[in-house]
């Protein structure tokens, strides 16, 4: 899926979406198709590869996962970050990841009922041969009061620290209520000024910080080089802010990803909660992310 050399003749990742929407997907022809368009072309792009978080595909994936998983790389995808792992073994999705040319750099799990809980997490990221692991979303308990952060944060820099012993990342995910006011700050500031930068890593969702009502390039600004990745999808016009699909929106992500890179974000991943149709919306996200 990642030759060395496209040749001259290979058809670009554009071209190769457009024959998808037309229906070429389901010819003979497609796989080769989908090689002649990986390598250098991929390599010219501005934003190198494209990620996707795969709770967009969820209800694909329940009924269908290797069928699911051959429109994502044929979406153009070359990245994805997990959200379970339907009953399938690390060894089992490995094949299948490398059928498609596919790595796995990334993988959401909720924090454990107790900090015993981590080494089962990160073993069972090291046998899928993910690099970082991040906490995606807290409940009520680790919210509101400033004491409910704070003890989110003893959570978040004890998991971290059993991360970094075990040889991966810790990063934590954001929604919008993060940046709900408590007590003249946020939680986001909480959890960020109480966690250590070397250890807790950000990943910030694009959408959900504008939602919020915040810049997301202020924020990855602010945290430079602790920001490594982020969950790009768009929002509508304020004061909606209805989730859309990739470049269906108002948030520029040219300028976001390309300042975003200068301040080290490494890993941007394509999300949308609640699509309409998965598939159709990841192939719409890839296309407009060729843009950046």
């Amino acid at each position: 899926m990642h030759p060395s050399s496209a040749g001259p003749s290979a058809l670009s990742r554009r071209e190769v979406l457009q024959l998808f929407a037309a229906g070429v997907a389901g010819s003979a022809g497609w796989p080769a198709l989908v090689q002649a368009a990986s390598g250098d072309v991929v390599n010219r792009r501005r934003i190198g590869r494209i990620g996707l978080q795969l709770y967009t595909v969820r209800s694909a994936l329940s009924k269908d996962i290797e069928g699911t998983i051959a429109a994502v790389a044929a979406a153009g995808i070359t990245e994805l970050e997990f959200a379970g792992y339907y009953d399938k073994s690390p060894a089992w999705w490995t094949e299948l990841l490398k059928q498609h040319g596919l790595i796995a750099p990334a993988t959401h799990e909720a924090l454990p009922a107790t900090d015993d809980g981590w080494p089962v997490i990160f073993d069972r990221a090291k046998g899928m041969g993910h690099d970082i692991v991040i906490v995606p979303f807290v409940g009520n308990n680790y919210r509101g009061p400033r004491d409910n952060w704070l003890r989110l944060t003893e959570r978040l820099n004890t998991g971290a620290q059993k991360a970094k012993e075990a040889g991966l990342q810790f990063a934590y995910h954001n929604h919008d209520f993060e940046f709900a006011p408590v007590d003249g700050t946020t939680g986001y500031d909480i959890l960020t000024s109480q966690t250590d930068p070397s250890l807790v890593k950000l990943e910030l969702d694009l959408y959900w910080a504008v939602k919020a009502g915040h810049d997301p390039l202020e924020i990855m600004t602010k945290h430079a080089g602790r920001v490594i990745c982020c969950h790009v999808k768009d929002a509508s016009a304020a004061p909606e802010r209805k989730m859309l699909d990739v470049g269906a929106g108002t948030i520029d992500f040219k300028t976001l990803l390309a300042k975003g890179r200068a301040l080290g974000l490494t890993h941007w991943f394509i999300e949308h909660d609640q699509p309409t149709d998965p598939l159709a919306s990841i192939r719409a996200s890839a296309a407009a992310m060729l843009r950046y």
